[in-house]
């Protein structure tokens, strides 16, 4: 049997864990509310802001009640349920969002559609119709500009917002001139298309689609 000093220490230890035991037993679980807390209210000042949206679609008025966040591009698909705007990158580096806003084309990906209040948009939707295609749907047919089809609108819309952007003269990184109208030429056609990405490879294809179009020999 062991010394009375040796029984002391282990009453002592015994003592310690169950101490330790009992606190730990009572502690509530860490993050876990009390039984008798409260449950968490609904703060108004936390409440997603949004807007009356009103834009012209393809010819037809729509007026939306949009998340302040909705960017046009999730406004075109998920809302007017238009996919033929894709969504490729989502960060306006693939050019497959590409849309016409009041005629200008941009990334819809990247702009709000409670930034374009009364704007007037088109999309691939709105250039042409199975029985009455667009010139340059036409164009992307007969020259084989695509394969998968997946960047296919956003090329073709970007193609609509460069010709014109030629016709009015807007230069380019590769024009000569900032104060000349710039040459229709494949190499500015090349340059003005170059945000617009094909992972299938169809570059060439689709320079010649817009180019006949364009009346410009490659």
């Amino acid at each position: 049997m062991g010394s009375s000093d040796e029984i002391a220490i282990s009453r002592r230890d015994v003592l310690i864990v169950g101490a330790a035991s009992a606190a730990a037993v009572s502690a509530p679980v860490h993050g876990a509310p009390a039984a008798d807390a409260p449950a968490p209210q609904a703060n108004p000042a936390t409440s997603v802001p949004s807007s009356s949206v009103t834009l012209e679609v393809n010819g037809t008025p729509h007026t939306l009640a949009l998340d302040n966040r909705t960017s046009l591009l999730d406004t075109l698909r998920e809302h007017l349920h238009l996919t033929g705007t894709k969504k490729g990158c989502d960060h306006g580096q693939c050019g497959a969002c590409t849309v016409l806003v009041d005629g200008e084309r941009i990334n819809s990906c990247l702009t709000l559609a409670v930034m374009h209040q009364g704007a007037k948009v088109t999309t691939i939707e709105g250039l042409g119709t199975p029985t009455q295609l667009h010139p340059l749907q036409a164009a992307f047919i007969k020259h084989d500009g695509y394969q998968c089809g997946y960047c296919t609108p956003g090329q073709i819309c970007s193609a609509v917002g460069a010709l014109d952007e030629l016709r009015r003269g807007v230069p380019s990184h590769v024009s000569a001139s900032l104060s000349e109208r710039p040459l229709l030429s494949a190499e500015e056609l090349r340059e003005r298309m170059s945000g617009n990405i094909c992972r299938c490879g169809a570059y060439s294809n689709i320079v010649e689609a817009i180019s006949e179009v364009a009346g410009v020999r490659t």
